[in-house]
C-alpha cells in the first residue's frame, strides 16, 4: 500500500481519492495565495517534488489559476508533471476571485465572468474539463447566483464536480439546491476551528461532503498562533509517536472524520515524506482529548 493511501479514501462525487493530497499553492514561491515574498521552485525541482507524491500515493492536488508569482504558475507546473505521468490524478482548482499578471487582486467575478476562470484553468492545466472546481465565496451573502453559472459549466461538460470554499453552513444549503457539493474547503486546523463553532464540519459529514482543510498546519498562519501550553501537548503527543508537531496537526485532522481530506503543501521532499506519512499515525482517544483541551489562556 502506498503511502498516501494509509489514512484511507474518500469519493469526490465518483472520483476516489487517498485522504492525503498536496496543496500547490506554495509551487509559486513561499508567499501565502500566490504572493511572491518568496524564492520560486525550479521547474525540474517541482516536476520531480510532484512526482515523489504522486509515487507516494497522492492522487488529490488542489490548486488555483490564481496560484502564481512573476516566474512561476502552479498550474502550468502541474501541467507539466501530469504530462509525463500515467496514472489518474484528481484536480481541483477554485475560481471566483482573480489577480492580474501584476499579482493585484481583483474584485470577485461575476456569474457571466466564471467560464473565463473555468476556461484558463482548462488552458494552464492542458484539459479539456476539470475534474472538481470550487467557488470560493469571499465573503458573498449568496452565492446562488455564481454557483448556478458553474452548474451550468458543469452541464456543458467542462465541469466534472463542483465545490465550496472560504464559506459558511448557510452557503452549503444555498449550493445543494442547484446541484450537488462534493466538498468544502475552508481554512481549518487544530488550533483554527471555528468550523467546529459553526457546526460546518459536521454538517458535511453528515451530508457525505468531503471537507477539505487548508492552513491544517496552523503554524502557516499568524492569526492562528497556538498558546503556550498548548502547544507544548501538541509536542507531547509528537514525542510519543516519534513525530513532528506538523505531522501531529495533520492527523488530528484527519481524525476529525472519515470526510476529511489532508493538503499540505511544501516544496521540500523530506516534508512532504513527513506529510504523506501523517495519514499512518493513529492517536489515541486519551491524545486526542488532551489536543482537544481548551488552552489555558481560553479557559
Amino acid at each position: 500500500m502506498k503511502a498516501a493511501a494509509a489514512a484511507g479514501t474518500w469519493k469526490l462525487g465518483d472520483l476516489e481519492v487517498n485522504r492525503v493530497g498536496y496543496g500547490a499553492m506554495r509551487l509559486t514561491g513561499n508567499g501565502m495565495m500566490g504572493n511572491s515574498d518568496g524564492t520560486p521552485i525550479d521547474r525540474d525541482v517541482a516536476v520531480r517534488l510532484l512526482h515523489s507524491a504522486f509515487e507516494q500515493g497522492v492522487n488529490h492536488i488542489d490548486t488555483a489559476a490564481f496560484y502564481f508569482s512573476p516566474l512561476r504558475s502552479a498550474n502550468e507546473l502541474i501541467n507539466r508533471a501530469l504530462a509525463s505521468w500515467n496514472d489518474n490524478v484528481v484536480v481541483a482548482t477554485k475560481v471566483g476571485p482573480g489577480r492580474a499578471p501584476s499579482g493585484e487582486w481583483l474584485t470577485m467575478a461575476r456569474p457571466d465572468q466564471l467560464r473565463g476562470h473555468v476556461e484558463e484553468n482548462l488552458r494552464q492545466l492542458g484539459r479539456d474539463h476539470l475534474d472538481v472546481v470550487n467557488l470560493r465565496s469571499d465573503g458573498m451573502d449568496s452565492i446562488a447566483e455564481h454557483f448556478g453559472a458553474l452548474a451550468e459549466l458543469r452541464a456543458a461538460g467542462l465541469v466534472r464536480h463542483l465545490g465550496l470554499s472560504n464559506v459558511r453552513p448557510q452557503h452549503v444549503a444555498e449550493a445543494r439546491a442547484i446541484a450537488p457539493v462534493v466538498c468544502v474547503q475552508n481554512s481549518y486546523g487544530l488550533d483554527w476551528r471555528r468550523d467546529d463553532e459553526s457546526g460546518l464540519v459536521d454538517l458535511c459529514r453528515e451530508q457525505g461532503i468531503a471537507f477539505v482543510p487548508f492552513f491544517a498546519i496552523s503554524s502557516l498562519r499568524r492569526e492562528a498562533a497556538p498558546t503556550q501550553d498548548h502547544d507544548a501537548r501538541v509536542h507531547t503527543v509528537a514525542r510519543a509517536h516519534d513525530a513532528t508537531p506538523a505531522q501531529i496537526r495533520l492527523a488530528w485532522t484527519l481524525h476529525r472524520g472519515p470526510h476529511m481530506l489532508a493538503i499540505p503543501g511544501t516544496t521540500n521532499l523530506a516534508h512532504l515524506a513527513e506529510n504523506i506519512a501523517a495519514g499512518a499515525l493513529r492517536l489515541t482517544e486519551e491524545e486526542l482529548a488532551l489536543l482537544d483541551k481548551p488552552s489555558e489562556a481560553h479557559a
